[in-house]
């Protein structure tokens, strides 16, 4: 087994792997246990009892966090004509079409989220082989294949975040950073945790919640108490 450094050996002994946290001591135990020098992203992975291999147990959905995310994201827009231009005017870092398919289909991927009007759907068709993977497709049910460009953009800019459940019924996000106050990740965490409360299929079976742990990047994992999550459902 790799061998940690002092540091996280260091964070790792403020933490009481026996207990489960509630979500007020998690969000002050998270900054004290940031490891790296850099204002680190403080994560939240949750498992789910469901099965994603069944349809109706599939979680997906998206949120706009209290506080944001804490760090710029850049959106691709593919659109055309007056769209394109609508999309530009409300901040989109990189607007085309066929022009950024093939710039794509080369293997270019920098950016965080991509937004595509319904018409230009052929178009991403093309390339979903490679924004699917990376979880950059562009979905009517998120909200990001749309003619009103301009009002996605900005809740894309403003944090809003988009999650889906893997095949063991994880879903990891991003909540924010480390120079967050507990109090914004207090309420970023509820939020998210709401959202997937919300979300719960009706045929799940208890608990819905199996864990919730939240850490900073490179420190350790802090289990939440799911009792607050089972409350929610």
């Amino acid at each position: 087994m790799p061998k940690h450094g002092k540091k996280y050996r260091n964070a790792a002994a403020k933490v009481d792997s026996l207990k489960k946290y509630s979500v007020e001591e998690a969000a002050v135990l998270v900054k004290a246990t940031k490891v790296a020098k850099y204002d680190t992203t403080i994560d939240v992975a949750f498992n789910l009892n469901v099965n994603p291999r069944h349809a109706d147990q599939m979680v997906r959905g998206s949120i706009s966090l209290p506080h944001g995310r804490g760090k710029s994201v850049k959106v691709l827009v593919i659109a055309k004509g007056e769209k394109a231009a609508e999309a530009t005017a409300a901040g989109a870092d990189f607007v085309g079409a066929e022009d950024l398919v093939e710039k794509i289909q080369g293997g270019w991927t920098e950016w965080d989220h991509t937004v595509a009007t319904p018409d230009m759907m052929g178009q991403v068709g093309k390339i979903g082989r490679i924004l699917g993977p990376r979880g950059l497709m562009p979905n009517p049910k998120t909200g990001t294949v749309t003619f009103d460009v301009a009002k996605i953009i900005k809740e894309l800019k403003a944090g809003r975040l988009e999650f889906r459940v893997d095949k063991e019924g994880n879903i990891h996000v991003p909540i924010g950073l480390s120079s967050f106050s507990p109090d914004q990740i207090q309420a970023n965490l509820v939020a998210v945790t709401d959202a997937l409360a919300k979300l719960k299929p009706a045929s799940s079976k208890a608990p819905y919640f199996k864990s919730i742990t939240i850490s900073t990047t490179m420190g350790p994992g802090i289990k939440l108490d799911t009792a607050y999550g089972h409350a929610l459902v």
